[in-house]
């Protein structure tokens, strides 16, 4: 039977590349001269750390453009506020969203049901498995889910004969 995954994935070599390059840009930069701020990359996020609150908004625009350049989606990323210590000094997390929620997967899985398709979309951990006894009906969802706009960013893999 004709099947085909969505997933929500991130490329970590895309994200390590545009972490290397901000760093770099943090390096060159003038006005982060002697300022004791960074840029760490983890597992799933993003740490940084500024001096203020200001150079940490520019820290973190200078990490989201990076980002937005090597393709990344800003629906996988999570840029939650910024901390100011008693002192002055910023930290801040970008997270990266991996995989699809439930609220967010049932919510695709609903709007395939009403696409009037006769595919089953069933729920798998992080992924979604669409399948139909017709490849045309198939391509249809695929179609008609990129026209959507969800709250993740969607890939489609493994379509299946």
């Amino acid at each position: 039977m004709p099947s085909f995954d969505i997933v929500s994935t991130v490329n970590s070599m895309e994200i390590e590349n545009a972490v290397s390059q901000a760093q770099k840009e943090l390096i060159s930069r003038f006005d982060f001269k002697g300022s004791g701020a960074e840029i760490v990359l983890e597992k799933r996020e993003i740490k940084l750390r500024a001096p203020d609150a200001f150079k940490m908004n520019a820290l973190v625009e200078m990490v989201v453009l990076k980002l937005a350049k090597r393709s990344v989606s800003m629906k996988s990323i999570d840029a939650g506020e910024a901390e100011l210590s008693p002192l002055g000094h910023a930290r801040q997390v970008i997270k990266i969203k991996q995989g699809i929620d439930g609220p967010a997967a049932k919510e695709i899985s609903t709007y395939i049901r009403t696409l009037g398709i006769k595919v089953t979309a069933s729920i798998q951990g992080d992924e979604l498995r669409v399948s139909s006894k017709n490849r045309d009906d198939l391509q249809t969802v695929i179609t008609a889910c990129r026209s959507q706009d969800f709250p993740v960013a969607l890939s489609f893999v493994n379509f299946r004969d």
